[in-house]
């Protein structure tokens, strides 16, 4: 469904990142720990985040201990307060990718579905220009599906028109 609220966007771009070469069921068996770990997902605490907070983070079995993916969600916190700066919100940021409304395919069969596309790659592109890490254009997709901005489910899929109807 259609995302418009920027601390489950913030919680969409640390839990993408934090997946990158691993199973979602691993991330998502962890989604708790992150909560509690990033304070909510609320970027503003999360981007004043300094080197004790970066050790207790390593210690904590809950997440992922990586310290190049805890570094990131950190910048990636300070880079989205930024664009929230900017341009009033991610939300209003992130959706100009897709001209305000949700893209609505009519894919038949899985080998259809892309793994990245012309709009992942800019949206890419431009966040990496804007201090954004483990933003790849690929990420960048699988954000978009989660979060509604591009509906991939089959045509027959029950799922199909229950999100397409909620633009």
């Amino acid at each position: 469904m259609p995302v418009h609220d920027d601390v489950r966007w913030f919680e969409f771009i640390t839990l993408e990142g934090a997946q990158a070469g691993l199973s979602w069921d691993t991330i998502l068996r962890k989604r708790d720990a992150y909560r509690k770990a990033f304070k909510g997902f609320e970027a503003r605490k999360v981007a004043k985040f300094g080197e004790r907070d970066v050790i207790r983070l390593l210690a904590d079995a809950g997440i992922v201990r990586n310290r190049l993916k805890i570094n990131s969600t950190i910048g990636n916190a300070k880079a989205f307060v930024a664009v929230q700066k900017e341009f009033g919100s991610f939300d209003e940021y992130v959706w100009r990718f897709v001209g305000g409304r949700p893209r609505i395919n009519k894919w038949r069969a899985l080998k259809q579905v892309p793994a990245r596309t012309d709009e992942s790659d800019a949206m890419s592109k431009e966040l990496i220009a804007r201090g954004f890490k483990f933003v790849g254009s690929t990420i960048c997709y699988a954000m978009m599906q989660a979060t509604g901005m591009v509906n991939d489910h089959l045509v027959d899929c029950e799922r199909y028109r229950a999100v397409g109807i909620s633009r």
